[in-house]
């Protein structure tokens, strides 16, 4: 198995350059917040909870999304080449909780890919995304709630990972392309074939 944490605030590109990944390493992506909106969408006991938390701009509680990813790898076969964790860990405490969720299944994250873009792109990028998809958690008013969340409670998980020795740090700003090639760089020697 080949286990990537795709990491960056809200907007940095975790969902661009993870498509790119799959390609890359023909591995399962797992993208908590499509999963959440999937449930959110059909109604589901689980989207109805998380429905609270996401339309507030707050994280959704951490025994709440280990029930969502120990869901994904035991249904999903082909998490066994290795799975793309795209929006979790987003807290320290979920990060220890996905190393031992790991390990109890002989297994480990990686590699930490960490795009970094700064916040003013970022509100701009989230803008425009709202505006092509529609999607309602992208107003400015919810956006700027994300980031002050992210940088109070996600960014700590830089550290986290840096002195775990599996954190890569990406400028996101710039060609899709470019940043790619700066990942897989990163990545191609963890690569277990």
């Amino acid at each position: 198995m080949f286990n990537i944490v795709v990491f960056g605030a809200p907007g940095s590109g975790k969902g661009t350059q993870s498509e790119k990944l799959i390609d890359r390493y023909g591995i399962h992506h797992i993208s908590t917040g499509e999963v959440l909106r999937e449930h959110i969408k059909n109604d589901t006991p689980l989207g109805k909870i998380a429905s609270e938390y996401i339309s507030k701009g707050h994280l959704i509680p951490d025994n709440l999304m280990l029930e969502i990813l120990k869901h994904e790898l035991d249904s999903n076969p082909v998490t066994e080449k290795g799975v793309i964790f795209d929006g979790f860990p987003r807290t320290i405490p979920q990060a220890e909780a996905l190393n031992e969720m790991l390990a109890m299944r002989g297994e480990k994250v990686d590699a930490v890919v960490g795009l970094e873009v700064d916040d003013d792109e970022l509100m701009e990028r989230m803008i425009q995304r709202g505006k092509a998809t529609g999607r309602a958690d992208d107003t400015p008013e919810t956006i700027a709630n994300r980031l002050k969340v992210y940088h109070n409670q996600t960014k700590p998980l830089r550290d986290f990972y840096l002195k775990e020795g599996k954190y890569h740090a990406i400028p996101g700003s710039g060609e899709i392309d470019d940043i790619f090639a700066k990942i897989t760089d990163a990545l191609d020697p963890l690569h277990r074939v």
